[in-house]
């Protein structure tokens, strides 16, 4: 008999707020679908890992229903702050909730569509995504999750067989249609939309929806401030996982914050190198509003958003406590976090974030690689020697490690390479450039290896809560 852990539990839970949600959509038909990408260990946590790649593109690039989930698409309705500017003209223009189901854990999750045609939200968009932006967003999930990221995952890539236009590449270029696994695709933006229209009763709703289905608790008349304190406490742990990480997102928008606060869409993204807190993912932050340093300002700023949207359907006082929620639960996963990454345990608050604090300022003083850091010095001591640790940038941090201990299991071959993994630019560059040229795939199947790889060595050392 098949585990049923391992089944697939189709959802259209979606149906209680449809009326207001979404739109009915059809996909665009393709002339061609070339499977390129298949995350088989993503479909056996929904019970799709059997699929043939018939029933795969089917699925997943001519998106016929899957059995007991949504008979048709729905292209998503939101608002939201782009920039700091707030736009009431946007919503699901080039992608749309295809399905639900539940994990093995019993988690509600969607699969949405990047690239799949044109919406009534698409404006004078084309539907499109190209081949390179699916490679890139690939990369970046599969990297986060190994480093331990809650973001939404990569689940299918398939080429298209169209052509793109686009101006900040070589153009035209090759285009795919991408399905992406998440834990809900209700954005603060969506909020936004609804208090915006003076829709208080789908407001309500909402809220009642996001509360019972992805923090399972029900609605009551604190329902708007219990959300919020919960959204507030999540946005802030993704923060600091994005601190930890070296991880730049790009376009930090409310319309692009799940009220899960999962991670996803990824765009301009970049990894740091070093711990510059000025450095930015997309060409077109001019004034760095969404730069490395200022990426939890962001996400605090995005909260507010939808604490302005829930003062329609609340009082204000309790909202402004649930925002309060966001800077302590910052400190906090910070900690977590970075120590996580380190390979400590906490010791208490006081020494942890005295800890925090030396590796930044050795990190911003020093310039060395994040990376490599974290590779050499985790467990808390020195391993390998790669870089002058012995210089006065690190003497803070020396003395406060010096009383850490390492966590569970550093056995791992990862940790005896000669370099850690980790993904710059020009690597991401680099893997494109045999696909683009010779459609050569195999610098990207051997990446996915290695991110893989280490994300086993960094799941035997547990994050402390």
């Amino acid at each position: 008999m098949a585990d049923p852990a391992q089944a697939f539990h189709p959802e259209h839970i979606i149906d209680e707020i449809a009326d207001f949600i979404g739109d009915p959509v059809k996909a665009a038909d393709f002339p061609k679908h070339i499977i390129r990408w298949r995350n088989d260990k993503a479909a056996a946590e929904v019970g799709l890992a059997g699929l043939t790649d018939a029933e795969w593109i089917a699925h997943f690039g001519q998106f016929e229903p899957l059995a007991g989930s949504l008979p048709q698409p729905l292209a998503l309705r939101y608002h939201g702050h782009q920039f700091r500017v707030y736009n009431p003209e946007i919503g699901d223009g080039r992608g749309f909730l295809f399905a639900q189901m539940r994990d093995a854990a019993g988690r509600v999750m969607d699969f949405g569509t990047k690239g799949s045609g044109t919406t009534p939200w698409s404006r004078f968009g084309d539907g499109g995504l190209t081949l390179k932006g699916g490679v890139r967003e690939i990369l970046a999930t599969e990297m986060l999750e190994a480093l331990g990221v809650e973001t939404s995952r990569t689940f299918s890539l398939i080429e298209t067989g169209l052509e793109l236009h686009r101006g900040d590449e070589p153009s035209p270029t090759r285009s795919a249609v991408m399905v992406r696994l998440s834990h809900g695709h209700i954005r603060i933006g969506s909020f936004q939309r609804l208090a915006t229209l003076g829709l208080n009763d789908e407001l309500r709703r909402l809220v009642a929806y996001a509360l019972k289905h992805y923090y399972g608790e029900q609605a009551g008349e604190d329902a708007p401030a219990r959300l919020l304190t919960l959204v507030a406490r999540n946005t802030a742990r993704l923060a600091a996982s994005y601190m930890a990480a070296g991880f730049v997102h790009g376009v930090l928008n409310t319309d692009n914050i799940n009220i899960t606060a999962e991670s996803f869409d990824y765009g301009p993204w970049r990894f740091a190198q070093t711990f510059d807190a000025g450095f930015t993912a997309a060409y077109f932050d001019s004034a760095g509003l969404y730069s490395f340093g200022r990426q939890p300002e962001a996400i605090h700023w995005d909260v507010v958003q939808l604490a302005i949207a829930l003062k329609n359907i609340s009082e204000v006082e309790p909202l402004a406590v649930a925002v309060d929620a966001f800077a302590p639960a910052y400190r906090t996963a910070l900690m977590d976090r970075m120590l996580w990454r380190l390979g400590v345990a906490r010791r208490g608050d006081e020494e942890d974030m005295a800890l925090v604090g030396a590796i930044e300022r050795a990190l911003v003083a020093s310039k060395v690689n994040i990376d490599r850091f974290y590779f050499d010095w985790v467990g808390g001591d020195l391993r390998v020697v790669k870089t002058d640790y012995a210089s006065d940038d690190f003497a803070e941090f020396r003395d406060a490690v010096a009383a850490y201990e390492p966590v569970a299991d550093l056995t791992h071959p990862y940790w005896d390479d000669d370099a850690p993994c980790g993904m710059a630019i020009e690597e991401v560059e680099a893997i494109w450039k045999p696909i683009a040229e010779a459609d050569d795939w195999s610098l990207l199947d051997a990446k996915i290896i290695a991110i893989r790889r280490m994300g086993e060595a960094y799941s035997a050392i547990r994050p402390s809560s």
